[in-house]
């Protein structure tokens, strides 16, 4: 059997299924009827012929100076560099071998048996390590991480990016927002005291300021709603509709108050509350839009009345005038004329007599 192994290959050599040898480039000839056999690949990557242990391979002098053999120990990783650059990762508990003939290949341990991922360990490292192996934290701002190590809080974490390896430690998180944000409660429906069913919808701002104690409620946010509900019902439902509608101003400074009492057992502050609509059942509705019909109704009557009044008065004190001033009348007179005559398309007179005359002659 003749062999022949170009410059980037090699060859194992067996006889009668035991490692013999590797060989590298050249022209070989085995007899096959004395049991040998060769198994040929390209020295690229790791080295594919294992199936016999590292151990026997080893004592070949050429393979031992040709490839890199790592084990990874429990607890540790391994940053694969191929020529200085980073290429991957090897994992924990395996065995690898590489060839490292045209490419200088290197592995550097990474321990994981601290919890906190150091500043030592690079972005572009942990790019190379499987995500199953480490936790990320992403903290935006305006908001803290409660870190739990096996289920007790251990940290709490402002924003920013932070790594934690799982290997001995369960890592687990919550990201707590102490933004201002906005309670909105709608439709609620409420018994006035004068027994009317009327919708509500309230809105308030509040803002956490005791991340620990959001552990102690499953949902905050809820809690903080079903609260919310309590008071509105509580306090709106003492007052009548129309002492609802006349002080909704009021009653928002009151469901205000009332809410700060508590906040501080809910770790939050409110910042404002208030009735933003009262919404009001289709019949109710009707009936106070006739009211309000008749007020105004009522009020332009009134109006109408004071402007006949005054009219009519102004007509009065006219008349007082021309009936004491004659030259006032004439004006007065003429003036009523030329507003006729204006009308008219056309006016025949006789040159007899006073103009003026004859035209109020004719108009009268």
């Amino acid at each position: 059997m003749r062999i022949f192994i170009n410059d980037r290959e090699a060859g194992f050599v067996s006889k009668n299924g035991r490692f013999v040898k590797m060989i590298r480039a050249g022209h070989y000839f085995f007899p096959n009827f004395l049991g040998y056999s060769v198994s040929v690949e390209e020295m690229n990557d790791e080295v594919d012929y294992l199936d016999t242990p590292y151990e026997i391979l080893a004592k070949d002098q050429k393979f031992a100076a040709s490839t890199v053999h790592v084990r990874i120990p429990d607890g540790m990783l391994g940053l694969l560099y191929v020529n200085g650059n980073l290429n991957g990762c090897c994992t924990t508990r395996r065995e690898y071998v590489f060839w490292n003939v045209f490419e200088r290949v290197e592995v550097r341990l990474l321990s994981m048996e601290q919890v906190e991922i150091t500043e030592e360990v690079t972005k572009k490292m942990l790019s190379a390590v499987p995500t199953r192996y480490y936790t990320k934290i992403a903290v935006g701002p305006g908001e803290v991480a409660l870190v739990r190590y096996d289920q007790k809080l251990t940290k709490i974490l402002n924003s920013g990016v932070y790594y934690f390896w799982n290997y001995n430690t369960e890592v687990t998180y919550q990201i707590v927002d102490l933004k201002w944000k906005e309670l909105a409660i709608t439709g609620q429906e409420i018994l006035t005291r004068d027994k009317i069913g009327i919708r509500l919808n309230v809105v308030c701002e509040y803002r956490i300021v005791d991340a620990k104690a959001v552990q102690s409620y499953q949902s905050l946010e809820k809690q903080l709603y079903s609260y919310l509900q309590l008071v509105i019902r509580e306090l709106v439902g003492n007052y009548c509709l129309d002492e609802i509608l006349e002080k909704k101003g009021m009653l928002s400074e009151l469901i205000q108050e009332q809410i700060s009492k508590e906040a501080s057992t809910y770790a939050v502050v409110f910042a404002r509350a208030g009735i933003k609509d009262i919404i009001l059942p289709g019949e109710i509705r009707d009936i106070m839009n006739t009211v309000l019909v008749a007020e105004k109704q009522a009020q332009a009557n009134v109006i109408t009345r004071r402007e006949e009044v005054a009219s009519t008065r102004s007509l009065l004190n006219t008349a007082k005038l021309m009936e004491e001033n004659a030259t006032l009348y004439q004006l007065k007179k003429l003036e009523y004329i030329e507003r006729i005559c204006g009308q008219v398309g056309e006016i025949s007179v006789s040159g007899k007599g006073d103009l003026v005359e004859q035209l109020g002659q004719l108009i009268s």
